[in-house]
């Protein structure tokens, strides 16, 4: 059956079966006026991945909705089920997004259909207080509803498990098989009801055990003397309002303005349309507070507060830090915070800074590499605890996102937060910024500088099938040179082997399989290559380095340079 008939079959049924009026009414709107989206939005079931869904929300198979997120949750529900467990729970939270509320009740009533204890969070909070809840309550599993830093239109399902991260082998495998064999609305059990003795309301005993957790850590049991920090903060319309600037207070900072045209929650991201701390538009109106005010540091966190971004005000100054300068700065000062030992172990994704090894090298603690995705993160976590073969100090990747404890097992912005303020704070008393900070990492490390681009497509089968041909063109031919440098190593992810350019021979990558090529050139720059997991787009990671610094400013000027041409350099080939 072809793409249009089968979406035309889905349409059928979803006009005929027992769907409410409202989404009836929204088809036949459609069917009137925008043909092309209906088929859009039917031409397909939606796909659980990994670590769960994320698209747009709307009526049909191929969007987020009350059904589509039923049809999800009683497939967590039938493969949890099926491990026997006794008396099963799931804890579930959701974020400010248009219908996150509606999505997480209608999980609940899922759950309590199948006779799972539900508890669900009465209010809004980030993703990582859903982590630490999880395993708190000890659950056998926690639901997120939130889209994290994506656009108004849409929302997501995050699914974790009893260790509070992101759901992996078997997990994922085992309801991703039952995912697929619900074929119809009708195989979905469900309840009449929130009000239901198997769904629990629950938040401050959450909330006050995760703030008991974090001010327990060395980092944080001494309230900061004197502070002498000012401290712009936005939550960019979302979840990180209702803890980040409470914790801040609790440790003892006191001058925090925060940004109000980004304060109130809102789903439609009225001041910040693009939700992400990466975003220099979205970071503008802080920006502007940053220096009207001139405060010290500007902090920021996406909707669904896992993610933190950082800009500086450097002798009069804006800096914009990245992932990657961040992570640097956070990693240095935790070793030389606290007590290392020859089992101390940091981890960061294949698409981290290389600078975040040469740190670890210096204080002879492990840099472990795991794939892109918190999850495979929080799966060292879980596998030290169960062989005690290494000792958690920190995790953190490119894109914002760090954790600083172990008691929650995704990225956390609450405590990631707190944690920069404090260096911010114990720099400021030495006349220093967090700019300062990087540039004595790069003048003991050498200077690593890293960019990112990516190809956009629409979301559509085909595109989707063009982004998988694309990442085939650059394995069957190879690439020898870019931009005129010589490439000494391909790591095929894929494929699990390390190619040597001059000798031909191959090694093995002990990471799981995944779509991803890594390029490292003679003069020692790295390039990765990889499908996202979230949105329709190839992205491109580019990191350069220069070990023999003569002129600090200008020695980093020519790297970004740098970075600029092999950019370019990858996009044309990659569009050839």
């Amino acid at each position: 059956m072809d793409q249009n008939s089968s979406a035309k079959k889905r349409i059928q049924t979803w006009l005929e079966g027992p769907f409410d009026d409202e989404t009836k009414n929204e088809i036949k709107k459609l069917i009137k006026e925008n043909q092309k989206e209906l088929f859009i939005a039917f031409s397909d079931t939606l796909n659980f991945g990994t670590g769960g869904i994320r698209a747009k929300m709307g009526v049909g198979t191929n969007r987020l909705n009350k059904y589509t997120i039923a049809i999800a949750t009683q497939a967590l529900c039938n493969y949890i089920l099926s491990q026997n467990l006794k008396d099963p729970s799931v804890l579930i939270g959701y974020d400010n997004r248009q219908n996150s509320k509606l999505f997480a009740f209608e999980a609940a009533k899922v759950l309590a259909a199948n006779k799972i204890k539900a508890y669900l969070l009465k209010e809004l909070r980030p993703t990582p207080i859903v982590s630490f809840g999880c395993r708190f309550k000890n659950c056998t599993s926690a639901i997120m509803i939130t889209a994290s830093h994506n656009s108004k239109e849409y929302n997501g399902y995050k699914v974790y498990w009893k260790d509070g991260g992101q759901v992996l082998p078997p997990h994922d495998v085992g309801i991703i098989s039952e995912y697929k064999k619900i074929d119809s609305i009708e195989k979905v059990k469900i309840v009449d009801t929130i009000k239901n003795p198997l769904i629990e309301f629950i938040l401050e005993e959450v909330d006050n055990a995760y703030i008991k957790n974090l001010f327990s850590l060395g980092l944080f049991k001494n309230k900061i003397e004197n502070p002498n920090l000012k401290i712009i903060y936005s939550n960019f319309h979302g979840t990180g309002i209702a803890l980040i600037p409470k914790c801040l207070n609790e440790l003892g900072f006191k001058d925090i303005f925060i940004v109000k045209e980004q304060e109130a929650i809102d789903p439609n991201f009225t001041n910040a349309p693009r939700p992400n701390p990466e975003e220099k538009k979205t970071l503008a109106i802080g920006i502007k507070y940053l220096k009207e005010k001139n405060a010290d540091i500007f902090i920021a966190t996406d909707p669904d507060a896992d993610r933190v971004g950082a800009v500086i005000n450097h002798n009069n100054e804006v800096f914009i830090l990245s992932g990657n300068e961040l992570s640097c700065i956070i990693l240095d000062y935790l070793c030389k915070s606290k007590s290392l030992y020859s089992k101390t172990a940091a981890i960061k994704t294949i698409v981290t800074t290389e600078l975040f090894t040469r740190i670890c090298e210096s204080y002879d603690i492990h840099s472990i590499d795991v794939l892109t995705g918190f999850k495979y993160i929080a799966q060292k976590i879980h596998e030290w605890e169960m062989d005690n073969s290494f000792e958690f100090l920190f995790g953190a990747e490119e894109s914002l996102g760090y954790l600083i404890h172990a008691f929650a097992r995704d990225k956390d912005a609450i405590s990631a937060a707190l944690l920069i303020a404090k260096i911010a704070s114990d720099a400021k008393k030495e006349n220093k910024t967090l700019i300062d900070l990087l540039y004595d990492l790069y003048k003991k490390h050498g200077i690593y500088r890293e960019k990112q681009a990516s190809i956009a497509f629409e979301p559509t089968l085909e595109n989707f099938e063009k982004m998988k041909n694309l990442m085939e063109k650059l394995r069957d031919n190879p690439l020898k040179t870019i931009a005129n440098e010589t490439v000494a190593f391909i790591d095929d992810y894929k494929t699990s082997e390390t190619l040597d350019l001059q000798t031909k021979t191959k090694t093995f990558i002990t990471l799981p399989s995944s779509d991803v090529l890594r390029f490292w050139l003679s003069d020692n720059s790295k390039i990765v290559i990889r499908p996202s997991g979230t949105e329709p787009k190839v992205k491109i990671y580019v990191e350069v380095q220069e070990l023999n610094i003569t002129d600090l400013k200008n020695d980093i000027k020519k790297c970004d340079m740098h970075l600029d041409v092999l950019i370019d350099a990858i996009e044309l080939e990659m569009k050839s």
